[in-house]
């Protein structure tokens, strides 16, 4: 995990992110946060006074914005080339990280106490979610797909790749994402193929 020793704000926040994608949300507590993060317990709550709720949504909107944007990019080779990098991206961290960490987005969307805080942690996620649906949308629209089946593509993908992560977390196995990265690559060929 990247650590920005200078900045205890951004370290609780990096630290929330880490533990959300290893342990999931029930399992993230404050005092697990601050004691991984080296930052003394009241400190979370100088820096976020809506407690728990606000600290995990903004991990989950940073880490959100970090994947929007390698996604983003990959995406501007076009759509299959940038599914491609993403899968590839994804599989790399399932590799690294032996299948013990997953995605933290997905960690708080499937939690149901991510609705506690007023629902501050699901709503981020939701929104995560959302924007990487809207990127891939966009991106399949400008190549020629129309809205609904863009959004229907879009939807797929994200659906299937962050299965494919919890699968593998579940079988310890790189397989199961494989299996899903080949198909989605092949649908999206065949997509692409058809509105040339």
């Amino acid at each position: 995990m990247k650590q920005h020793n200078d900045d205890p704000k951004q370290r609780l926040i990096d630290t929330a992110s880490d533990l959300l994608r290893r342990r999931g949300l029930n399992s993230t507590s404050i005092r697990e946060l601050a004691k991984h993060a080296n930052a003394p317990l009241g400190s979370t709550y100088h820096y976020f006074p809506g407690g728990k709720p606000q600290l995990i949504g903004i991990a989950v909107t940073q880490t959100g914005q970090r994947i929007g944007k390698l996604l983003s990019k990959a995406l501007a080779a076009g759509p299959v080339a940038g599914l491609e990098a993403f899968l590839a991206q994804w599989r790399s961290v399932l590799l690294q990280g032996e299948f013990k960490a997953g995605c933290p987005v997905i960690a708080v969307a499937s939690d149901d106490s991510s609705a506690e805080g007023e629902g501050v942690p699901l709503a981020a996620a939701a929104e995560v979610l959302q924007s990487w649906v809207r990127l891939i949308s966009d991106r399949l629209r400008e190549r020629g797909q129309k809205e609904e089946e863009a959004m229907a593509t879009a939807t797929l993908i994200v659906a299937a790749v962050e299965g494919g992560i919890l699968l593998c977390r579940a079988e310890q196995s790189i397989t199961p994402f494989d299996r899903v990265a080949k198909l989605l690559i092949q649908q999206l060929k065949q997509q692409m193929s058809e509105q040339a």
